[in-house]
């Protein structure tokens, strides 16, 4: 049996707004046996499912981008950006001068497990990214650069 994909209603909480009947039918929502969210890659399938999702919800989607980009960005969302940071520098590395939208699938897929393997070097990375992404986070608030 194939799992189905989550649901935008899935991720939001509705119990703190006050509103009981949202939250009673939010709660009805919410999975009785708590399946595990897995890790692996999407088939091509599950890949143009999930792009019909985004489609669908693109203005709360682009919403919630413009919200979140008038706050300052949480401790835990820079790390985030650095482990992005990281993960490119490593993979710039590997596919030297070759973009990666021109890569094969099967290429980027093997790509993706070696940069699995380099998780601890990611690691330490995105330790040394932190403070420049933090400072980027901060001029960006400041308005350095109106973007």
């Amino acid at each position: 049996m194939e799992k189905k994909p989550l649901r935008f209603k899935e991720f939001v909480d509705y119990t703190g707004t006050g509103d009981e009947d949202l939250a009673s039918k939010a709660s009805r929502r919410k999975k009785v046996d708590n399946e595990e969210v897995t890790d692996e890659a999407l088939s091509l399938s599950q890949r143009m499912a999930r792009g019909r999702l985004f489609k669908k919800n693109k203005a709360k989607i682009a919403l919630g981008r413009k919200r979140a980009a008038r706050k300052i960005a949480s401790m835990d969302v820079l790390k985030k950006r650095a482990r992005k940071a990281a993960r490119n520098v490593i993979l710039k590395k590997l596919i030297k001068n070759t973009p990666k939208a021109e890569l094969s699938m099967a290429r980027r897929q093997d790509l993706e497990k070696r940069l699995e393997k380099k998780k601890a070097v990611i690691d330490k990375l995105s330790k040394k990214l932190l403070p420049q992404v933090r400072k980027k986070e901060m001029e960006r608030k400041k308005g350095g650069n109106k973007t």
